[in-house]
């Protein structure tokens, strides 16, 4: 499909350019990528306006060059924030602070080095929201892919491809990040989740105190691209369960703090057994062993006493 001018998506807009739909991408050194990304959110068919907010987090190789170019072709459409200083590495969680600055009723996140497929995403997803007011997000399926092919299809699979209630998102409920549109209800993050770096999982959690989700079926699988610049991707499996029970201890702190015990709980355990997936067989035989050793002494003691007496 070819693309579409700038004036020819506003005319397709009736003229109008104040933004429905807030695009958020972050990029970094995706200057093999950033062309189809971009191209795959201009190639969208939508009957209202959409903003595209890409923020290069000081990109080395020509992304930003690359950014700027279609900015410049785009520029009612396309807002580029070019940074100096690579704000990932300070720990700056520079995402979410971009829903603040989105002029748009609802978000859709796609970072710099994955794309969608199918072009009546945005429609589809939006009409769902603004026909169904208790649902505060909509997700659909995702491929995984690396330069040699395809390597998982699809990336959802059993009980993940259905709705959610409020409550599973609430609890984190995994969700294909680049196939998200949701509402723009979050624009700061409370301070126990600065710092976290699987900041997705937190937004999930803090939408559901807002309404449900729902999965969508209908939308052909976007593309998420496994490579060596990735941020999570190419982390080891080690690595990952790192991140994410950082993600969860911080959740824990900030429902203990708001009094949702039921949270707080649920989260506790979720960093338990994270802890218990990270120390080896042996350890954990290891710690078996001490537990069943101390609870026999401790029950001998009890038992020492009665036995006297007798």
């Amino acid at each position: 499909m070819e693309l579409k001018s700038e004036q020819a998506l506003i005319e397709r807009w009736g003229g109008k350019t104040e933004p429905l739909l807030s695009i958020v991408c972050l990029t970094y050194n995706h200057a093999s990528f950033i062309r189809k990304t971009l191209e795959s959110f201009l190639r969208q068919e939508t009957d209202f306006p959409f903003e595209v907010i890409v923020h290069d987090d000081a990109s080395t190789d020509t992304t930003a060059a690359i950014v700027a170019d279609y900015a410049a072709r785009y520029p009612s459409i396309i807002k580029p924030i070019y940074q100096t200083q690579n704000q990932f590495s300070l720990g700056v969680p520079f995402s979410t602070r971009l829903f603040a600055r989105a002029a748009g009723k609802y978000i859709a996140y796609c970072e710099g080095d994955d794309y969608w497929t199918d072009p009546s995403k945005l429609q589809q997803q939006v009409d769902f929201l603004e026909r169904h007011r208790d649902y505060v997000i909509t997700y659909h399926d995702a491929f995984m892919f690396n330069s040699k092919g395809i390597i998982q299809s699809p990336q959802l699979t059993g009980k993940l491809r259905k709705d959610a209630t409020a409550l599973e998102l609430m609890q984190g409920r995994p969700i294909s990040t680049l196939t998200v549109c949701f509402r723009n209800l979050i624009q700061e993050l409370p301070p126990e989740l600065l710092g976290v770096e699987v900041l997705d999982i937190c937004w999930w959690s803090l939408l559901g105190a807002y309404g449900k989700g729902k999965f969508m079926a209908e939308i052909s699988p976007a593309a998420y691209r496994v490579h060596e610049g990735g941020i999570f991707s190419m982390r080891s499996s080690k690595q990952r369960i790192h991140m994410a029970m950082h993600a969860h201890y911080c959740l824990a702190r900030y429902y203990h703090r708001i009094g949702h015990n039921a949270l707080y709980e649920y989260f506790l355990i979720q960093v338990f057994g994270e802890c218990l997936s990270l120390v080896s067989p042996f350890s954990k035989l290891q710690a078996l062993s001490t537990i069943a050793q101390d609870i026999s002494l401790n029950l001998l003691r009890r038992l020492t006493p009665r036995l006297a007496r007798s």
